[in-house]
């Protein structure tokens, strides 16, 4: 299969739908669909014959000081194909060059040992979060 990352945030039923596919907690399509336009950035990843979004990954926050990644999630039948770190290398090539320095960037992990390789570290033991810090 081939696979296309875009600069895009998928529609509020593919991500209530991916969401779901993923075993992630739901989120109401009605939420959805007024929250997506906040966010500050996103990503997808569509499998290019069906033209199908099979991953997605944003960042909310305040877009200058606080940014948070969330709703990483890749439908289990297209894992294992690198599709998350291709997301993440998107999502901080747009820290990179939109963060001013000293930004706090967080996300919380259910994985561990996949988001360090982008710079985040651990907040434990008072939580599971994690920052990445831009300098």
């Amino acid at each position: 299969m081939s696979y296309e990352v875009r600069e895009e945030l998928p529609t509020p039923e593919r991500f209530v739908a991916l969401r779901d596919a993923a075993g992630m907690a739901s989120r109401s399509e009605d939420g959805v669909a007024r929250g997506l336009p906040n966010s500050v950035y996103g990503v997808t990843v569509v499998e290019t014959e069906t033209d199908e979004t099979v991953g997605m990954a944003r960042i909310v926050g305040d877009g200058a000081t606080v940014f948070h990644v969330c709703d990483m999630a890749v439908h289990p039948d297209h894992q294992r194909q690198g599709l998350g770190s291709r997301m993440m290398d998107a999502i901080v090539a747009y820290l990179d060059e939109h963060a001013p320095p000293g930004a706090y960037v967080n996300l919380m992990a259910d994985v561990d040992g996949f988001y360090e390789q982008w710079g985040f570290e651990e907040t434990r033991p008072a939580s599971k979060g994690m920052f990445y810090r831009v300098e």
